[in-house]
C-alpha cells in the first residue's frame, strides 16, 4: 500500500509547545528517525505510536535534548534544542519507560531529592508532597520504602515525581506498561486531570485503547518515518472499514476461501483467526449464522485495526 505524504499536525498559527523540523538520527548504517517533522499545541494530548524499534523513543529523548540529532530542528517550550535544553527542560515533566525511582529512599524522599535537580527550595517541595501523593493515590505513603509499593503504585510515583515542578509540558512514555487493568485506569484518570488543567502531554504507548481514550491526535511511526497522523475517529475513518467480523473455529479455511474472500471488503489472518473488514457486515453475518462449527464476533473498527493495517501483523524484536 502506498502512503500519502504526513499532513501537518499543527496550524502554525496555534500556540506550539514543541515543534520539530526534519529530525533526523542514525545510529551506524540504521536511521532510526528519517526525517520527522511535527508540532504539539499546547493543552493537548499527543500521541506517538509505533511498533517497537519504530524511532519513538529516539525521537523524545530527541525532542528533549538528551541526544544530538544529526539534522532538523527542536524548539522545546520556546527554546532551540539542544543548545537550551537544559533551560527548557525545567517546565517539562518526565516519565520514563523504565522505573529509576531509588530504592534508597522514602517515597517522600524521591520527591525531594528530585525537586533538587530544579533547584527549588526544600521547603517548597515539603509542601507539595502531600498534594503530589494525594493526587497520584498515594496518600499516607510518604514514609513507605520503594521496594514496599506495588508496580501500580510505583508507575503512580513516578507520575507525582514529574509532576514536582509543576511542568507545562510532560513527557510520558510507556507510562502504563506492565500495570493491571486497575492501574491502568488510574493513570488514566490522572491523565484527564491533568490535561483539564491546562497541562500538554506527550504520550507513547501500545496500548491503543489508551491512545484513543486519551489523545487530540496521534501520529503512526513505523521504521523512523510518521506513516499517518490525526485524530483517532479520523484515523480509523479514513484508513479502515467501519465494521470488524473476527472469525474462528472449525471450517475456518474452507469458510474464509469460499465465503469470506468474497463477501468481506478485506480479510486477513492471523493465526487460527479470520479479520473479516467490511462497509456493510449484514451478509458476513449471514453466511456465518449459516456455517456449522465457527464462532465470530462482531464489533466497530478501532484504532488498532488501524495499526495493524498500517504496519503489519508481523512480530517485531
Amino acid at each position: 500500500m502506498e502512503l500519502k505524504p504526513p499532513r501537518p499536525l499543527v496550524d502554525e498559527g496555534r500556540d506550539a509547545v514543541l515543534r520539530a523540523q526534519g529530525l533526523r538520527k542514525r545510529y551506524a548504517d540504521l536511521e532510526v528517525v528519517a526525517g520527522v517533522s511535527f508540532a504539539i499545541a499546547r493543552g493537548e494530548c499527543f500521541g506517538l505510536l509505533g511498533p517497537n524499534g519504530a524511532g519513538k523513543t529516539t525521537t523524545l529523548r530527541l525532542c528533549l535534548g538528551l541526544i544530538a540529532p544529526d539534522g532538523g530542528e527542536i524548539e522545546l517550550l520556546g527554546e532551540p534544542v539542544p543548545p537550551r535544553a537544559r533551560v527548557a527542560r525545567r517546565a517539562v515533566g518526565v516519565v520514563p519507560q523504565m522505573d529509576n525511582l531509588d530504592p534508597d529512599f522514602t517515597v517522600a524522599e524521591n520527591l525531594l531529592v528530585y525537586g533538587r535537580y530544579f533547584t527549588i527550595a526544600d521547603g517548597t517541595i515539603r509542601a507539595r508532597i502531600p498534594e503530589l501523593l494525594d493526587f497520584a493515590g498515594l496518600a499516607g505513603r510518604a514514609s513507605s520504602r520503594i521496594q514496599t509499593l506495588s508496580g501500580g503504585m510505583r508507575r503512580r510515583l513516578m507520575l507525582a515525581r514529574a509532576l514536582v515542578n509543576d511542568p507545562d509540558l510532560l513527557f510520558m512514555d510507556e507510562p502504563t506498561t506492565g500495570l493491571d487493568p486497575q492501574a491502568r485506569h488510574v493513570i488514566w484518570d490522572r491523565l484527564k486531570q491533568l490535561l483539564a488543567r491546562g497541562k500538554t502531554i506527550l504520550l507513547t504507548t501500545h496500548f491503543m485503547e489508551e491512545a484513543e481514550r486519551l489523545c487530540d491526535r496521534i501520529a503512526i511511526m513505523d521504521r523512523g518515518r510518521f506513516i499517518a497522523e490525526g485524530s483517532p475517529r479520523d484515523l480509523i475513518a479514513r484508513h479502515v472499514e467501519p465494521h470488524v467480523v473476527e472469525v474462528h473455529g472449525d471450517g475456518l479455511d474452507q469458510w474464509s476461501s469460499a465465503e469470506g474472500a468474497r463477501l468481506a471488503a478485506r480479510l486477513e489472518r492471523s493465526g487460527e483467526t479470520a479479520f473479516c473488514y467490511a462497509a456493510d457486515a449484514g451478509p458476513l453475518l449471514a453466511s456465518l449464522d449459516r456455517a456449522a462449527g465457527l464462532r465470530y464476533l462482531h464489533r466497530p473498527a478501532d484504532l488498532e485495526d488501524v495499526f495493524l493495517k498500517l504496519t503489519g501483523r508481523e512480530l517485531r524484536d
